[in-house]
Order: structure tokens, then sequence, then C-alpha cells
């Protein structure tokens, strides 16, 4: 169970950090490393995506709780497939809703959210480094909202945790490789990256619908007990 767990967390993590190269490269680029040694820089990209995995594991936390709750309901079946039709209306979405980014409210968010990241973005210090990819971490990301709707069908918080972590930890080669030589990643490589983003988010949403059908195909579509329940021993005085 566990590799069933870890493997898919980390094949998502760095698969899909093509799309984080594509997304949060620029950021990535903007921290302040210049001049340093290749230690110093190591250790400020590393201090920035710690924080950014931290974020994940949080959330990883908060949604395992969820699915924790949908699979006591006997639920969880139902949940993985709703989540997989989510994740394909949002690959729909901005063809049906191409403004909605646009939307008061997100603008607000973001305005706040960037501000906030650029109080931090150029001390260079380490604790400033990894508050940096805290709030990082925060910023929309579809990529992200795949991997939680992984977190929430584990059904557990500390499982939930675990696979957001290790998700995280899928997309640290990626972007450690853009924080320490990102001048040779152009606009038009980064336009390239985006197209593979769909594949990854249609890929994702299909396994999540076939794992809650329980068609019995191991790791893709493995029968689920959907009928846990609490154990109470009731005995008569």
């Amino acid at each position: 169970m566990m590799l069933q767990l870890l493997i898919p967390a980390f094949l998502m993590g760095f698969a899909g950090s093509l799309h984080c190269v594509g997304m949060c490269g620029p950021l990535a680029m903007a921290l302040p490393l210049q001049g340093r040694s290749t230690i110093g820089k190591i250790s400020g990209a590393m201090a920035y995506n710690t924080g950014r995995v931290t974020t994940y594991a949080l959330f990883g936390m908060v949604f395992g709780l969820l699915g924790r709750s949908f699979a006591w309901f006997g639920w969880q079946q139902r949940i993985s497939i709703g989540l997989g039709v989510v994740i394909i209306f949002f690959l729909l979405m901005p063809r049906v809703l191409p403004n909605m980014s646009m939307h008061p409210a997100i603008q607000k968010y973001m305005a706040g959210l960037r501000k906030a990241i650029a109080t931090y973005l150029f001390k260079g210090d380490p604790a400033s480094m990894y508050a940096t990819g805290l709030l990082n971490g925060l910023l929309p990301c579809g990529l992200v909202y795949m991997a939680l709707a992984g977190a929430l069908v584990t059904g557990d918080v500390f499982n939930g945790m675990l696979f957001m972590t290790v998700f995280g930890l899928g997309t640290i080669p990626a972007m450690l490789s853009v924080t320490l030589a990102g001048g040779w990643l152009k606009q038009p490589v980064r336009v390239k990256i985006r197209q593979v983003y769909p594949v990854i988010l249609l890929a994702m949403a299909t396994l999540l619908i076939l794992r809650g059908m329980g068609l019995g195909i191991p790791f893709v579509s493995p029968k689920l007990n959907v009928s846990e329940s609490v154990d109470m021993d009731c005995h008569p005085n």
C-alpha cells in the first residue's frame, strides 16, 4: 500500500515539474542567488523549495483529514470519481469560463500574495527564502490541485501529508535546475512545456475515475473496501 501511495505521488511531481518550470520558473530564477558560491546557491534554492514542500504537506494533512471523513461514510470511491470529473472540468474551464481569473476576489487575493512574496523574495537570507517558498505554495496551481485530489483519496491524515510531501520532493530536481541554470529557459521553451500539462492532468483524472470504479486492476483500479466502519463493541451490562 505504501508503494501505491509514494510511487504515483513522486511520479506526479517529477513529471508535473515540467509545468512547474513553465509556470513558476520566473519566480525561481528571480531568487537573489547571483554572486554566491555553488554551495550557497544550492542551499538558498533548497530553503525556497523546502518552503514549498512544507505548504504542500500542510495542505496534504487537511485534505487527508477530509478524505478520512469521506471514507468513514463510505464515499471514497464516489469522491475519487468525482475528483476525476472535476479535473476534467478544470481542463475545460479556460474555454468555458475564460474570464475566471479576472474575478475581483481572485485579483485581490493574487495582489496580496504577490506583495507578501515581494517582501521576502529579495532579502536573500535562508529564513526569507523559506518564507518565499511557503508563500509560493499558496499560488493557484492546477498541478497542486491534482495532487491534493490524490491526498484526499488516501483517506488518512498522515498518508495525505506523506503523499503531498513526496509529490513536492518530485518537483525539486526540475525546480533546482531552473534556479541554478535558468538562463537557458527561454519563453518559447516555457510555452512548449505548458503544452504537456493538460496531458498530465487528463491522465490523472482518468486514473482517479478508474480507481473509484474499483475494477480490481492492481495499482490502477484496486478493489476498495468502502464499507469501513468505526469499531464499536456493544456489550450488555
